[in-house]
């Protein structure tokens, strides 16, 4: 079986089985919907990570079509961005006392955690991408690997935050002076011209180089900021999850809080940011204590 067939097999039935959620969650007893709408990344703005993000909360009947919608929201629209992809937070409290609701969910997540597992075996990543899209023309991968996360016990609370992550990324000595040596090479409008660029290379090279030869290095390189939900058992019984799709809250208790999403916008100074020191402030390279 060839990876094409394999992979769109797979995402056949994870379509199958995510239709039926659908389905099924709007025949279901709604309690309460809440989502918290986004503005649109548009292509113009990829590269820049966003200062401010104003929220809409949208609640009711409408807020659960904009939820179905969001689950289903699997491919590219190219008036908008398909390198970052859409967050959807909000939340959706069910009755499902017989649990079938939730067993649907179940074989949703174990069909994208399959098409996830199918895809990661594809080694060289140009091989994945150019396998993934020649399956699944339009198809944005990470939006089908997104788990819907659920919760069916009764929390103290489900709050909303945005949560600033970081792609790590850990390297030797040797590795280090390689990408560094590479990109001396590179233009780069922000410099007066090529030759600074590369004076600035070398003192970068020459900072590294000043480590030991089994040292250890890691790039931390902060990531667009995004929501979470934090549920709350007791103050030492709490766990956080993505809030890119919308969180479930089934059989719900009344005295459980729910929380909204607020407006978001970056603190520079903010009390519990660390400060780092960075070897090469460029590429957030920094030695491993």
């Amino acid at each position: 079986m060839t990876p094409k067939f394999s992979i769109r097999s797979q995402f056949d039935l994870l379509h199958e089985q995510l239709s039926l959620f659908c389905e099924e969650l709007q025949q279901s007893d709604i309690i309460k919907s809440t989502y918290f709408e986004l503005p649109k990344i548009e292509k113009e703005q990829e590269e820049k990570a966003p200062l401010t993000i104003e929220v809409n909360k949208v609640s009711g009947q409408e807020a659960t079509k904009m939820i179905v919608s969001a689950y289903k929201d699997l491919f590219i629209n190219h008036k908008v961005s398909g390198k970052v992809v859409q967050r959807h937070p909000g939340i959706i409290s069910i009755n499902d006392p017989k649990g079938n609701l939730q067993a649907r969910l179940k074989a949703v997540n174990e069909a994208k955690q399959k098409f996830k597992e199918l895809i990661l075996e594809i080694p060289n990543n140009d091989a994945r991408f150019d396998a993934v899209h020649s399956a699944v023309p339009s198809l944005i991968t990470i939006a089908g690997y997104r788990k819907i996360h659920s919760e069916t016990a009764i929390p103290y609370s489900v709050r909303f935050t945005w949560m600033t992550k970081h792609a790590t990324r850990t390297l030797s000595k040797e590795a280090a002076l390689d990408m560094l040596s590479r990109s001396s090479n590179y233009s780069n409008p922000r410099m007066i011209d090529q030759q600074s660029w590369q004076s600035l290379v070398e003192q970068e090279k020459i900072r590294v180089n000043s480590l030991g030869a089994n040292s250890k290095l890691r790039i931390r390189r902060p990531t667009r900021v995004s929501p979470e939900v934090n549920v709350r058992f007791t103050a030492q019984k709490r766990y956080h999850v993505s809030a890119a799709l919308p969180f479930i809250l089934f059989n719900p208790h009344p005295e459980t809080k729910l929380g909204d999403l607020s407006n978001y916008e970056k603190v520079d100074n903010h009390p519990r940011k660390r400060a780092y020191n960075f070897l090469v402030d460029r590429i957030y390279l920094e030695k491993v204590d």
